[in-house]
């Protein structure tokens, strides 16, 4: 099936994933993925990621709902669906004692229209390093291995868990600016990170999980827009929260003390800043340790944690590439999300 380049190429609708016992780990989720585009999937530790990406690797069949990759079942006509999609998990458990050229080129002879082994090596940075095994190479280099195998086929639509796990600023960064290339050339990025930082410099849109539901979702402008901004000072001496002025009426819509620090919470920072400094200018008083941000992913992602109770963490489900790979992550998911 051809899909012109602003088409849907997932689309997601109150997807469902039940484990045996009976735990619901994906509870009515939906959204969509166009072409060329990069969509990061977050969550508090159990959220549900790794078992939704699971389901859209076709990996398993979903309990409910409804899922589409490239037109297709990815369970169901997983013949029609693979070939197209490329798939970095968070850990290849590759052969130790083969060296990159040789596990590139035995994981190209599986790949339908494999690209040179040498050509994604070089992609990733990996070029010089041909020759070693893989036993001997960093962890952030096992996680450049990772990402060319995936490249090897030139997939449509590539799934990336956890990408930049292990690799120095540098490494991260060079892998989010050929991850933008890739968007460029029109191919379709569906990434789970901790990172928040990631998440926001790399995403075009995003959805944050909390227990198996969306908590929040669009571009990371609109996420964050949807938390209010924060101003922090010190309380000069002998003055108390009281001898401000009215909050409300300077857009405050929340405020807590920590010892003398006071924070505000304002969905109106210019307004709340200006009428604040105005007052501390007429009062002769100086703020001290006056800090004025704007909401920021984190910040989103933390309150949505809090909101629901939940504690906020990176994924603990790791996944093994190979034979018996798929009933190995379910196994490893299920016990994982059992006990967050």
């Amino acid at each position: 099936m051809d899909i012109s380049k602003g088409e849907r190429v997932i689309e997601v609708t109150d997807l469902r994933r039940v484990y045996k016992g009976g735990y619901e780990a994906v509870r009515g989720i939906s959204f969509s993925v166009d072409r060329g585009e990069v969509f990061a999937l977050l969550g508090t530790n159990g959220a549900g990621k790794t078992s939704t990406v699971e389901l859209l690797e076709g990996m398993d069949r979903p309990a409910g709902g409804r899922i589409r990759v490239l037109g297709h079942d990815p369970y169901r006509e997983r013949a029609a669906v693979r070939p197209r999609t490329g798939v970095m998990l968070q850990e290849g458990g590759f052969p130790a004692g083969l060296s990159v050229a040789e596990t590139a080129r035995m994981w190209a002879g599986c790949t339908s229209g494999a690209r040179p082994e040498g050509e994604v090596l070089e992609l990733v940075g990996l070029g010089h390093r041909t020759g070693v095994k893989v036993k001997q190479l960093s962890g952030g280099e096992r996680r450049r291995l990772d990402l060319a195998l995936a490249l090897l086929g030139d997939p449509e639509v590539l799934f990336l868990d956890e990408p930049t796990t292990g690799l120095d600023a540098e490494g991260r960064r060079e892998t989010w600016e050929l991850v933008r290339a890739l968007r460029d050339q029109g191919t379709t990025v569906l990434l789970t990170t901790h990172y928040l930082e990631e998440a926001e410099d790399l995403a075009d849109r995003l959805a944050i999980l909390h227990e198996g539901r969306i908590a929040a979702s669009g571009t990371p402008a609109e996420v964050t827009a949807a938390r209010p901004s924060r101003i922090s000072f010190e309380l000069p001496p002998g003055r108390l929260p009281g001898d401000l002025p009215p909050l409300a009426p300077m857009g405050v819509v929340g405020h807590e003390t920590e010892g003398t620090l006071l924070r505000l919470h304002t969905r109106e920072l210019q307004r709340t800043a200006t009428e604040l400094l105005t007052w501390a200018a007429a009062e002769g008083v100086e703020l001290r340790r006056l800090d004025v941000r704007s909401a920021s992913l984190e910040e989103a992602f933390l309150d949505i944690a809090r909101e629901a109770g939940g504690r906020p963490g990176k994924p603990g489900t790791g996944r093994a590439a190979g034979q018996g790979a798929g009933q190995g992550a379910a196994r490893e998911t299920e016990k994982t999300e059992k006990a967050a």
